[in-house]
Order: C-alpha cells, then structure tokens, then sequence
C-alpha cells in the first residue's frame, strides 16, 4: 500500500508564526510543512532562518502562501515570492487573483512562472468564488493560455464543491498541470453566495475534518493521481477553538486525515 503524502496547510494556524510551522509540521504526522508569507514581516533574514531551521528538523515545505494578483500594476512582491520559495526548498507557490482583468491576470501569472523557470519552485493557480478566478473552467483558461512547465492549477476541495465542480471536471484537468491539492471536509449545504462574508466565513472558519462533512471528497481523491501530495487546508474555528495549542492542533489534523485516508486505501 502507498501511503499518500500529507502536508500541513498554513491556513490551519493562521496565528503561527513561519517558526513555529515549521516546529509544527516537525512535531507531527505530516510528510511536509508548509509556509506563509506576510510582506510587512518577512526579511531576507527570515528567509535564511526558515531555511536553516526546515534544514535541521528535517521538514521539505511543499508550499509557500500566498501570492496575491490585485488589479493595477505589476506588483514585484509576487516575483519576489518566488525567488523565496525556492530559497526556502519549497515546491510551489500559491496563487490567486482578485484582479477581473483576465488578460492581466494572465500576464501576471505568466510573470511569475517565467520567474520560477529552472528553480524547481511550480507557481500554482487557485481557483475559488472568492477570487476572480471563481471556477476551475476559468482557471484552465488561464493555464492554457500561459506558458512553462512551472505552471499549475490547484484543487481546493472546499473551493471545487462551492464553485459547483464535479468529478469529472477534476479527471478531466492535464495531468502534467496537478503539483499537489488542498483537501478538507464542510458542511454540504454552502454560504449564501450573495454575501462575500459569508463565502470567507465558510472558508475561514466552517471547513471539517476529512470524512466528517457533507463535501463528495471520495470523488475528488478518485479523480486525482494517487501520487499527488495533499495540502490537508481544515482552517476550521472549532478545530482552533478545541486545539488552542499549535502542536497539539497539527497532530490533531494529521491523526484525522490519516485515519481517513488509511480507511480508503
């Protein structure tokens, strides 16, 4: 049996400090860590303690959060978050877009991937309703229409099920486009999609463990290669609130999603 590759998301401890997951994913039953970026905090000087610290403790990032395309002008931050992910050993960099210019957020996109060329680092579009990339059909347009092997698309499931995805559409993305996915369980019946604050509360604070919600997850991992890593993304206020303690929290994530991972295989 293969044992499927889980990283901790960021996303589950939003309060963390970039120290403290790597401390997290190292304490825990993850096969990876993975990182955020905040511009106001973030030095060439935290860049080489995360580094030497993953190093030490033995955790490979398998993402770095998050690079935000907002209308307007290039922003060179995004390009700098490449260069950071691959210092940092990180396979991919996390993308979405609130800019509604999809030439732009092409262009944009494309930039990141022409930067990422030969660093080993794959820039990976998000799509969600919360973007202006809502649904997976619009993600695939803008990933046909950029250039590189560094480019991706990623599947979070929450997002794929609110933007009325299916199964088949997931089988149906290039193989070569699939660098790793973000599961998580919620409740099948979704937020009020006039509202934005409803959506970013779903998001923010109604995902689930693997298996416990209402989400068709089985179909998601059946459409998927069975090698693709797993950002598990249960960014849940009830699994913040029950596990105040980082740790303790991560362990929790991984102890569920490998339970229901090893009941499917």
């Amino acid at each position: 049996m293969t044992r499927r590759l889980i990283s901790l998301a960021a996303g589950i401890m939003p309060e963390a400090t970039p120290a403290q997951l790597v401390e997290c994913a190292a304490a825990s039953d993850f096969d990876f860590g993975g990182m955020w970026a905040e511009r106001e905090t973030w030095t060439p000087a935290t860049t080489r303690a995360i580094r030497a610290q993953a190093r030490d403790a033995g955790v490979e990032l398998l993402d770095l959060e998050v690079a935000w395309i907002m209308p307007g002008a290039p922003d060179p931050w995004l390009t700098e978050l490449v260069h950071i992910a691959a210092e940092l050993g990180a396979r991919n960099l996390l993308c979405v877009s609130s800019d509604p210019d999809m030439a732009a957020t092409t262009a944009k996109f494309q930039a990141m991937v022409d930067a990422a060329k030969g660093t080993g680092v794959r820039v990976n579009l998000e799509f969600g309703i919360f973007t202006e990339v809502k649904t997976l059909a619009v993600a695939r347009a803008v990933l046909e229409a950029v250039e590189g092997e560094a480019k991706a698309l990623l599947v979070d499931t929450l997002h794929w099920a609110r933007s009325g995805g299916t199964s088949e559409e997931l089988a149906s993305i290039p193989r070569e486009w699939l660098s790793y996915c973000q599961p998580c369980d919620a409740p099948a019946q979704g937020p009020d999609l006039a509202s934005f604050d409803a959506i970013i509360d779903d998001a923010i604070n109604r995902r689930m463990a693997l298996g416990t919600g209402g989400l068709p997850l089985a179909a998601m991992v059946e459409a998927l290669p069975a090698h693709l890593p797993l950002a598990v993304e249960e960014r849940s206020a009830a699994l913040r609130d029950n596990f105040p303690d980082l740790t303790e929290r991560a362990r929790e994530c991984a102890r569920t999603s490998r339970a229901w991972l090893d009941a499917r295989a």
